[in-house]
């Protein structure tokens, strides 16, 4: 009986060794990011209350800080991940890091907004007086689409390992800002406002996990493709 040739089986084999690896390595830098602890709240308590002082000062440089500190998408990434690696262990996590860590930073950002309402050193009387930041709680159709863009783009950054790009990722959407404003425009009974800013946030989160998701689904066909079509199932630059 005739050995079967290796050769024929390495493109193959070899190709889905190499994406398993590359899917595991993938995992791994966003397993981390993806879990909920003191830190990850920290920094989403801290976001939260500079995009408060951002809205309230209607200073669309403070909430561009906001943008750049919030860790939400590390979580984001960690769901999109495991959507399409069926990885439930690391969607359970990544979930409560976001159903968890923005109620706290929400709460603690309201009652920083009382405290500072109460001394005086907030005066808000109406959106009018908010004409640099009102873009955060006007949700539509374009916000998803905003969303999904960087979602993606924040995947292939993570894929391609091009972590300076994340930077861009996180300026374009208004996840943390939106999340500040809802507190502000509850605080002050502003309840159209404070919804509008609550939309935004869920368009914004469900946005960027289904940009992640194509973007996965996209390169692990391409991955996979190229590993097969190699001869020797090697790695391509």
């Amino acid at each position: 009986m005739n050995q079967p040739s290796g050769d024929a089986d390495r493109p193959d084999n070899g190709g889905r060794a190499t994406v398993a690896q590359t899917w595991d390595e993938l995992v791994v830098r966003t397993r981390d990011d993806a879990t909920l602890n003191l830190t990850f709240v920290l920094f989403l308590c801290l976001a939260c209350l500079i995009a408060a002082i951002g809205v309230v000062t209607d200073s669309p440089v403070t909430i561009v800080g906001a943008m750049v500190i919030g860790p939400e998408f590390g979580p984001l990434a960690g769901l999109a991940v495991a959507l399409v690696h069926r990885r439930t262990g690391m969607a359970r996590p990544a979930a409560a890091a976001l159903l968890v860590g923005f109620p706290v930073a929400m709460v603690v950002t309201a009652a920083a907004v009382l405290a500072g309402e109460a001394v005086g050193w907030i005066r808000l009387r109406s959106t009018r007086q908010l004409s640099e930041v009102d873009f955060i709680f006007q949700v539509g159709p374009l916000s998803f689409v905003v969303a999904m863009l960087a979602g993606g783009a924040g995947m292939l950054a993570l894929v391609s390992r091009k972590s300076t790009a994340l930077v861009g990722v996180f300026i374009s959407v208004t996840t943390v800002p939106a999340a500040g404003f809802a507190v502000i425009a509850a605080t002050k009974g502003w309840w159209n406002v404070a919804a509008g800013s609550a939309a935004q946030l869920a368009v914004n989160l469900s946005g960027i996990v289904c940009g992640g998701v194509l973007v996965l689904l996209v390169w692990s066909h391409h991955v996979t493709r190229v590993r097969k079509a190699s001869p020797s199932g090697e790695r391509a630059a």
